[in-house]
């Protein structure tokens, strides 16, 4: 039996067999000790990479009031959540270590926040995306529709819905193993199983079909479809007024290019997992055991590049924006030198100007219209003409 929740399809067991040493499970693994050896380096760079990235976003926060920030640093958490849940415990700890499955308890618990932390890193782009397009399409709107204190219950519902969402997923790997000329295995007494397996397939077609679906829909088809439809309106938005627009040197272009590199490296990274699920639901069995190896290799590299894109957004923020770049060398250099950083600016009391990206120091006269305070909860209360 399969231990790991995240890969879609055992072809030839589990990549590390339970009963086996690290040693023996690598070489019965098709790619060799390749696997862990990217989960450990991912594991290793991307979970600090996100914890900085928390420190800093956290810090931007308390200067400046903006819900792009919020929901930025709200992905970096539920990053780290997913390179915790599945990177460490799901296939380092669980299929590598100690090569064997878990509590059932804890096993089960443990599944289920792994697909909340998968659909909160997922689904927090959404309002993030739907913010960058109302700063951008409706400037003058922005902060009556998007404030901290809103942003706070946005991605509140966001985790708690994510949470309500993973919790079907509790029968996964039920359903997934019965699939018909899924059951059976390598093992001894895999006949039988696979017979089973595939009678009670037969009788869940229905149940089958829609957590499949609800699977992909959720991870993948519709995010992409809110991903691509706003992106589109926010660039020919954008290329219409390109001589209002002012990148250089303001930090909501930068914002509005890092959610449009954010959700470009999403569908490309989680496009190959989303067609292998796909590909192995509605395909026959293997039929030789060099088309299994390489359906199980497919795999792997497809929830590796599936993955990979927990750990990648802190060095795409530092190639992006100068401000992130340097406030992460400031906590780095703070880090190593054992310093206290400056007291934060806390701008909870104090004014914020839209973040349009039609404010720029050409026509700086025109803030004055665009000017609010907000109180201790976040929300505006004054706005000055």
């Amino acid at each position: 039996m399969e231990h790991s929740h995240f890969p879609v399809f055992p072809p030839n067991g589990s990549t590390w067999s339970t009963g086996q040493n690290p040693s023996e499970a690598a070489q019965g693994c098709p790619l060799g000790p390749l696997p862990v050896i990217y989960y450990s380096v991912l594991l290793c760079l991307g979970l600090p990479a996100n914890i900085l990235t928390v420190v800093i976003l956290s810090q931007l926060v308390l200067r400046r009031q903006k819900s792009s920030y919020n929901y930025l640093l709200a992905l970096a958490a539920a990053d780290i959540l997913v390179l915790f849940l599945i990177v460490f415990v799901d296939f380092i700890l669980e299929d590598f270590i100690l090569a064997a499955p878990l509590p059932p308890s804890l096993n089960n618990a443990v599944q289920v926040l792994e697909f909340s932390s998968i659909h909160t890193s997922i689904w927090i782009t959404v309002p993030l995306t739907i913010d960058r397009y109302i700063a951008v399409c409706h400037p003058l709107r922005y902060h009556t529709v998007s404030y901290p204190a809103r942003t706070r219950r946005v991605i509140f519902a966001v985790y708690v819905g994510c949470l309500v969402s993973a919790a079907p997923y509790y029968w996964w790997p039920e359903f997934w193993h019965s699939l018909p000329g899924l059951g059976s295995s390598d093992r001894g007494g895999g006949g039988r199983e696979g017979e089973g397996g595939g009678e009670e397939g037969d009788k869940r077609t229905v149940a089958q079909h829609v957590l499949v679906w609800a699977h992909c829909a959720t991870v993948y088809l519709l995010p992409c479809t809110v991903f691509f439809s706003l992106n589109a309106v926010i660039v020919r938005k954008l290329r219409r007024r390109r001589s209002c627009f002012r990148l250089r040197g303001y930090s909501t272009g930068k914002t509005t290019a890092i959610l449009l590199a954010i959700t470009s490296i999403f569908a490309v990274l989680w496009a190959p997992r989303t067609l292998v699920i796909l590909y192995h639901f509605y395909s026959s069995p293997p039929a030789s055991q060099t088309a299994s190896r390489l359906l199980h290799v497919l795999t792997d590299l497809a929830n590796m590049l599936a993955l990979l894109n927990t750990g990648i957004n802190f060095f795409l923020y530092c190639f992006i924006s100068k401000r992130f770049r340097s406030m992460a060398a400031n906590v780095l250099r703070a880090l190593v030198h054992c310093r206290k950083q400056p007291p934060p600016f806390y701008a909870s009391h104090n004014f914020s100007i839209t973040s349009s990206p039609w404010i720029s120091p050409a026509n700086s006269h025109c803030i004055k219209m665009l000017v609010y305070q907000y109180d201790k909860n976040g929300k505006p209360i004054c706005i000055s003409s």
